[in-house]
């Protein structure tokens, strides 16, 4: 289920950051507690002790916690689910419900709201019902320019509007709805666009931008704008929730790029922001 419009739900570079946080705060030490406060998972809760965090990443909205005897805790924040950090003896000040909480050398990692956690088998994790279905995650598989090119023309894929198939989370995972409208502005294209139906030069840039765009949202907090315009719009007194995109959320506002004004449309249920100048219609 999507999320009620005007609330966002993390997108793959926000759970990648929060996958970071929570590598810096329990991996590469041996668990002295674990709690869940499903039924399904209490029992286990014990067998875990002792057990040492290899690593934390993240597939597209999920996040992975991974131990050395091969298992693998699966959560996802879906939209209101959040991870704190804290000292083991030290409670955060919240009254959001503890769901999990991970404690290694006193540092202490609890994940509260969340609904969806699980704890699985490394080998099995393939059979996840949600992980089964999601593409390669653009922040975590390595995925390279060359393959993002072909995936968006495969038979599946090719003949599908951008609008909508960005959103599929079995083409890349992690891309939402701020990333897609900032993909196809930065790559000029309208959303009613076809993988299939682009020249050579427009699906490298759109190949690119869904790299590129990705890799800033997570490298700069979900900063996607350009520098010397977010500078401009600082400068101007703009909030960070205002200068941190370069279309997203600017209805009204002139494009960065060309001063025309930037719309706001539908599609696919979900708020998507373009400039009609910069991202010219599609005749067909």
């Amino acid at each position: 289920m999507a999320p009620p419009d005007g609330a966002r739900m993390p997108e793959g570079p926000e759970i990648r950051r929060t996958a970071d946080r929570v590598h810096h705060q329990i991996a590469d030490r041996r668990l002295d507690d674990a709690w869940f406060v499903f039924p399904h998972l209490a029992g286990q809760a014990a067998s875990l002790i002792g057990r040492e965090v290899i690593a934390v990443d993240s597939w597209g909205k999920a996040l992975l916690i991974r131990f050395d005897d091969g298992r693998v805790l699966y959560s996802h924040n879906q939209l209101y689910g959040v991870w704190k950090f804290h000292a083991a003896d030290c409670e955060p000040d919240t009254r959001r419900s503890l769901r999990v909480r991970l404690v290694a050398q006193g540092r202490a990692a609890s994940l509260y709201s969340a609904s969806d956690v699980s704890l699985w088998a490394g080998e099995r994790l393939g059979d996840h019902p949600f992980l089964s279905r999601l593409g390669p995650d653009l922040l975590t598989h390595g995925v390279t320019l060359e393959q993002v090119k072909a995936t968006l023309l495969e038979p599946r894929f090719q003949r599908r509007c951008l609008g909508g198939l960005l959103l599929d989370q079995s083409l890349f995972a992690g891309i939402g709805n701020y990333l897609r409208t900032e993909i196809l502005f930065f790559a000029g294209l309208h959303f009613a666009s076809r993988p299939g139906e682009l020249e050579e030069g427009a699906l490298s840039r759109l190949a690119t931008c869904i790299l590129s765009v990705t890799r800033q949202a997570y490298e700069q907090a979900g900063v996607t704008n350009r520098a010397d315009w977010a500078v401009a719009e600082r400068a101007r007194g703009a909030s960070w929730r205002r200068w941190r995109f370069a279309t997203f959320e600017r209805e009204g506002l002139p494009c960065h790029a060309c001063a025309t004004t930037i719309e706001r449309v539908m599609v696919t249920s979900r708020r998507l922001y373009f400039c009609p100048r910069c991202q010219p219609g599609i005749d067909r």
